[in-house]
Order: structure tokens, then sequence, then C-alpha cells
């Protein structure tokens, strides 16, 4: 089966992470997608970072009605931090009857160059690139083993989700109803 690795710190999972899901699986880039839940991203400041048992939950509820999706803990078990490339290399041990490849937005297609091994991610795996506005497009990309989807510009961030959260404000319509409810009752 062919799997998309969505990876992020999901922190939390919103409406853009799920329509870029159901656009991979729709446009057939990949059998099913695996939200795998980061607990630490070496590129990023973990100031923020909710607890990974609260995101890998939010990333439960939120594709509890989604066909092919899956949320995954799988980083959860490794050393940290972990690095895109062992991660995969370990999914690929693990589940072998598979074949993996990476889902990334255009702005890190863009510092790719920055990520450990990064040419053996491209070639080994492949990338699934969603587009992120005034970034690398199809036309564009200097890597082969990279397909593009056409997804919806969506525009919504966890941390905005998180500051609105801090003041108090609204966050129906930028997060699944579930995730919302779970963020209201957790006091984040």
């Amino acid at each position: 089966m062919r799997v998309a690795i969505f990876s992020g710190s999901f922190n939390p999972i919103h409406n853009g992470h799920l329509a870029i899901a159901r656009t991979v699986l729709a446009q057939g880039a990949a059998d099913e997608l695996w939200f795998l839940v980061s607990p630490q991203n070496p590129l990023k400041e973990n100031a923020d970072l909710m607890e990974e048992d609260k995101r890998l939950k939010m990333v439960e509820l939120a594709i509890e009605n989604e066909h092919g999706m899956k949320a995954s803990d799988f980083e959860f078990h490794l050393p940290r931090p972990s690095y895109t490339i062992r991660t995969l290399e370990n999914l690929r041990i693990n589940y072998s009857q598979h074949q993996f490849s990476l889902l990334i937005g255009g702005d890190n297609l863009a510092i790719i160059k920055k990520w450990v091994e990064y040419q053996r991610i491209i070639d080994e795996f492949g990338l699934i690139v969603y587009p992120r506005p005034g970034f690398v497009s199809a036309k564009d990309s200097p890597f082969p083993n990279t397909a593009f989807i056409t997804a919806p510009l969506i525009n919504i961030s966890a941390t905005e989700i998180r500051e609105k959260l801090k003041k108090g404000d609204s966050i129906i319509g930028m997060v699944p109803e579930k995730v919302a409810l779970f963020l209201q009752n957790s006091n984040i």
C-alpha cells in the first residue's frame, strides 16, 4: 500500500491539515495517509508545544470519521530528536509491506536542504508537496521523485489558533468541532 506520511507537531491539528489530507487521497497520491505526530521538531522552538499525548488525541478526534487516515505515535518511540530520514527508515523496517512517501508543504521544500540526509529522503521515499503561498511550485521544483498536488490554500495556522485560545477567542471553523471541545475542556 502507498502511504503518505504527514509528519508534524499538530499543535493543534486544524481544518487546513484535514483539507490537505483529503486532497492527497482524493487525487490518488497515496492509498492511505498517516498523521505522524512529532514529539519534537529539530528545526523549531518548542516553547508552546502541547503534551504529545494531547496532540495525538486531537488528531485521533479529528480523523474519527475520515476514510484512509490514521493517527500515529510512531515517533514517540524513537530517540529524540527524530530526524525524518530515521523515522522513514524505521517505518520501512517495521511496515515493510508499505511504500512510504513524505507529504510536505512548499515552504518545507524550500528549506529541505537543511534537513538531515534530505537527498536520501527524496531518492528513497519521494515527496508529495502541497502548495503554500509564495513558495516553490511544480514547474520550479529542482527535485526528481516529487509529486505536486493541487490543494486549497487555507489560511489557518496552529500559532493563530493557540493565540486565540490564550485570549479566549473562538476557534470555531478553524479546527474540527471535537478538537475545539477537547481544547476547551483541557484548558489549553
